[in-house]
């Protein structure tokens, strides 16, 4: 039967240790997953989660585990830096702070923190003590790009689980087997979701992201005749449709609040809140990050076949379109663009309003593809 863990896809030898870890009841306090962007470690931290609530320690079919898979389990909180430059110091005393609280619906809690790589020292500080000696109730699971970027202070306090690098062609092949999509489509959602291979099963089962996914490239085709209403009309399209799938999860998370409303503590209403809204950013970050995967994978397609090697081509069923942009420009023009795209997505992780940098981006994006300073 298959188990929490089951979801861990492309990741075999942390799939099998945190399974064993749980069945043998020797979880630790504090873990740090490091890993490249799409490695999984996030599908991985809320694996251990469910399986550290659920009774029958992680059967992914009781409501413990749909809450905990469906990022709405109250004893579940996921953090990321608020701090344009990383975590505030104010932030994290209030997780610590948090930490001290009961649960609300389980005999322990979790917290998941993204991005530990981006805790500077002031912050780590009012940390640590929390970190090497938690309430019993409490795991924390801490997620860093690298073990090298976080601080030595933080790593020695935790049990280090590496994440490898899931090859493009690997996860495309994972993906297609497990939603039966044909190859190349798989492709195509590997790219739009920068490789995880989690959001590209979800991303093949939504219309809208797939519309989404269009829309996007339909916009970069047309920068070489836009002016600049046009741009900042175009912007303002990609923000509402960035943020259109958040209105559902707004409306079942007031729902479900509003249902449980009379049974629950203040305090624990004021808990569910702060969760609520966190998921909320953190879900139109993801929204505008796939902004930037999609626009990159054209992009680079479009550099392919500049290049004279169009067997390249990941976006296949927009060939016409990245050919007849190819022609407008060359490589050069397409490596700016690219790096405009690396800004954005910069720009993102450290928290900066994603939509004052979109329509930014769509300008530089143009100008760097058919500018009068272009090099062709």
């Amino acid at each position: 039967m298959a188990d929490v863990f089951a979801q861990i896809y492309g990741q075999t030898r942390v799939r099998d240790f945190l399974r064993a870890s749980v069945a043998s009841g020797r979880v630790t306090h504090a873990y740090l997953f490091t890993g490249p962007a799409g490695s999984n470690k996030t599908q991985a931290a809320y694996a251990l989660a469910a399986a550290l609530l659920c009774d029958q320690g992680g059967c992914g079919a009781c409501p413990t585990c749909e809450r905990v898979r469906a990022r709405r389990h109250p004893d579940v909180r996921y953090f990321a830096p608020e701090g344009a430059g990383g975590y505030l110091v104010d932030q994290i005393r209030e997780i610590v702070a948090d930490t001290a609280l009961a649960p609300i619906q389980s005999d322990r809690k979790v917290y998941i923190i993204d991005r530990v790589d981006l805790l500077g020292t002031s912050a780590a500080n009012a940390f640590l003590k929390t970190l090497e000696e938690p309430p019993d109730d409490v795991v924390i699971i801490l997620m860093g790009r690298t073990r090298e970027s976080v601080l030595p202070t933080i790593v020695s306090r935790c049990s280090v689980v590496p994440f490898r690098h899931i090859p493009a062609t690997e996860a495309a092949a994972i993906l297609a087997q497990r939603t039966g999509a044909s190859p190349e489509l798989a492709k195509i959602a590997i790219e739009a979701c920068a490789g995880s291979i989690t959001r590209g099963i979800e991303f093949l089962k939504s219309n809208e992201r797939l519309a989404f996914r269009r829309d996007v490239i339909e916009m970069l085709a047309r920068l070489d005749t836009a002016d600049t209403w046009d741009v900042i009309g175009m912007a303002s399209q990609l923000v509402l449709a960035a943020k259109a799938p958040l209105d559902s999860v707004r409306e079942a998370n007031e729902a479900k609040l509003a249902q449980d409303a009379d049974f629950l503590a203040k305090s624990a209403i004021r808990q569910i809140e702060a969760r609520n809204k966190r998921e909320l950013t953190a879900r139109s970050k993801e929204s505008f990050s796939q902004i930037a995967a999609i626009t990159a994978s054209f992009l680079r397609d479009v550099l392919a076949v500049c290049a004279e090697t169009p067997d390249l081509v990941i976006n296949y069923d927009v060939q016409d379109t990245i050919e007849a942009v190819a022609a407008r420009t060359c490589e050069p023009n397409v490596a700016r663009a690219l790096k405009a795209v690396q800004a954005f997505n910069e720009a993102i992780a450290f928290n900066v309003s994603p939509e004052t940098c979109l329509d930014a981006m769509l300008f530089e994006i143009g100008e760097a593809l058919y500018g009068t300073h272009s090099p062709c």
